[in-house]
């Protein structure tokens, strides 16, 4: 295991990553997507990795931040972060060799409702993911009742590493899961994300028959694991249900570590192969983006 287990229940704040106003791929509709800091997978091709860890105060981004927007009062002590003074410019990203981010705002769910409350006129609702959002079920539920209070849906984007089942009072107020299938195969789970895979398949299966499941998705690396084994085991979990989707994912190099940025593209026949293996075995949709 590549990455600390990390602390869920957490109370009454989450470390907020970014927010994306108005998007189209995260979920039915124009959304609102929320991305919280920190991860319990270590995926090899992860396209935004600096979303994995927490950070440690190490400082080292601190002094390189052009826009000073980042302080520090004690070494090893917490980096403060100034939202309001960022550019975006990521250099505090490139410098920290811990695989985080300090421009992390901690909301409770209350501020995080205020912060995506204007978006509310333009979309349908909103979609959190991360990092792995699944870390703060106790921080979301509390969110995601404010929302659905206001008439917009609650979807979550998840690894599906944290177990559902048994967490009614999160599951009342979330309208729909969208959860990733890393790989077919326990052995291909655990080399690519450091993690197993039985809780992902009970978490699919336990949303699927609520009918809290929109749609699952596989990220297609050539050679990596076992894409068809994948895509079959997918299908399979899903087949019953034909208002879920099976989304493939085209691997692509931008935003990943730099030791994977190398790695080729999934070619076009590859993917409208597993394509027709999904829905050779009874899935209704299979979107290729």
């Amino acid at each position: 295991m590549r990455t600390a287990m990390m602390q869920t229940g957490e109370g009454r704040t989450a470390p907020v990553n970014k927010i994306i106003p108005f998007s189209a791929v995260d979920g039915f509709g124009n959304r609102t997507a929320i991305f919280l800091q920190g991860c319990n997978q270590d995926c090899l091709y992860c396209h935004n990795p600096e979303t994995i860890h927490l950070c440690i105060g190490c400082g080292a981004c601190v002094d390189t931040c052009p826009a000073g927007a980042l302080r520090q009062e004690e070494k090893g002590g917490r980096v403060f972060y100034d939202y309001g003074s960022c550019v975006n410019c990521d250099t505090c990203i490139r410098v920290c060799t811990h695989g985080a981010s300090p421009k992390i705002r901690k909301l409770t769910p209350e501020e995080l409702f205020r912060q995506v409350q204007p978006f509310f006129p333009f979309i349908d609702g909103v979609t959190t993911s991360g990092g792995e959002c699944g870390l703060y079920l106790d921080f979301l539920t509390e969110f995601y009742r404010l929302v659905k209070a206001a008439g917009k849906t609650t979807y979550m984007d998840t690894n599906g590493q944290i177990p559902l089942a048994g967490r009614e009072e999160f599951l009342a107020v979330t309208d729909k899961t969208m959860i990733d299938l890393k790989a077919g195969s326990d052995e291909d789970h655990e080399r690519l994300t450091g993690r197993g895979l039985g809780p992902v398949t009970d978490n699919i299966c336990l949303t699927a028959e609520l009918g809290k499941l929109y749609e699952i998705r596989t990220v297609v690396v050539p050679d990596l694991v076992d894409n068809r084994r994948t895509v079959e085991l997918g299908a399979d979990l899903i087949a019953a249900f034909p208002e879920v989707r099976y989304k493939l994912i085209k691997f692509r190099k931008y935003g990943v570590r730099e030791s994977f940025a190398s790695t080729p593209e999934p070619k076009d026949a590859l993917m409208e192969e597993l394509r027709e293996i999904a829905l050779r075995k009874g899935v209704k949709e299979v979107v290729i983006t």
